[in-house]
């Protein structure tokens, strides 16, 4: 007699019986968003890492909270369970080059520093200056340092005193014609030799705007009305926690690490720090 209704579902004979799906081993790209199923946090891959030997992996979530899983089974990328395995090591495929696009020179050794120095105005600045040029700065013994504000810059010069071999290159926000910016540059000119200062700056209210926008998922950098601080007023803008000041230092660094080379920055900013270090390195 025929069974019209074939073998039944529930004898685990079937060949239709229901099996959880597989995960398939995906490597833990830098940006892949994933969702950890047994604490739901969803975010993107910043990094992978060994930590206790084993490797674990940190994802950052949209608010730019960070937390840390151990790489294996368990995770989810658009809605299929994977496995997340070390990411495939790049083969070189030519010869290496510096973030700031300079070919790297092989166990090149940072030189001792020269007497020439660049200066920006705050901490945000170098960094973003160190992470694109810093292997160039070390490669040419140039030291960036903190100016503080450009306020400070003729009583800056008093002291350092500029001359032959000790040149400075000075990097400074929003510097755009009749700026106060500008005066203070212009006043800063006259009181030290020709040719040993040389001060340039690009059109952005903070150097946050050299990022291009793109990086942190904008397509343009909001504008901020006169009054409202502009790092809370665009943290607010992209809906990212901004009442404190640990709020801005942890907006920037999540701004910071999407910057992987110079083809992330404006080229207002780019062309400015290059100028600075073929100033400062020239005899």
């Amino acid at each position: 007699m025929t069974d019209h209704y074939g073998p039944d579902v529930l004898s685990g004979t079937s060949p239709r019986t229901h099996r959880r799906p597989t995960s398939t081993p995906t490597p833990a790209e830098r940006g892949l968003v994933v969702e950890e199923v047994t604490t739901g946090w969803v975010g993107a891959v910043v990094r992978v890492e060994k930590s206790g030997g084993e490797h674990v992996v940190v994802l950052e979530d949209r608010r730019g909270r960070t937390r840390t899983f151990r790489l294996g089974p368990g995770f989810w990328v658009d809605g299929k369970p994977v496995e997340l395995v070390p990411p495939r090591p790049t083969a070189p495929t030519g010869p290496k080059r510096t973030a700031s696009g300079s070919l790297a020179t092989a166990d090149q050794r940072a030189r001792v520093a020269i007497g020439s120095r660049i200066w920006v105005e705050g901490k945000h600045d170098a960094e973003l200056v160190e992470k694109v040029w810093g292997d160039d700065l070390r490669a040419e013994g140039v030291v960036v340092e903190l100016l503080d504000g450009v306020d400070n810059l003729v009583d800056a010069l008093r002291d350092f005193r500029p001359g032959p071999g000790k040149k400075v290159g000075v990097l400074v926000d929003h510097l755009v014609p009749g700026s106060k910016e500008q005066r203070i540059a212009d006043e800063a000119a006259r009181t030290v030799p020709a040719g040993t200062l040389l001060v340039l700056g690009h059109p952005y209210v903070d150097v946050w705007q050299a990022v291009k926008p793109a990086r942190v998922g904008l397509t343009a950098w909001p504008t901020i009305e006169r009054g409202t601080e502009w790092k809370r007023g665009i943290l607010r803008e992209l809906g990212w926690p901004a009442d404190e000041q640990a709020d801005v230092a942890r907006a920037w660094q999540r701004i910071l690490r999407s910057v992987r080379s110079y083809a992330d920055l404006e080229p207002s900013l780019l062309g400015r720090v290059e100028e600075l270090i073929d100033f400062v390195t020239a005899p």
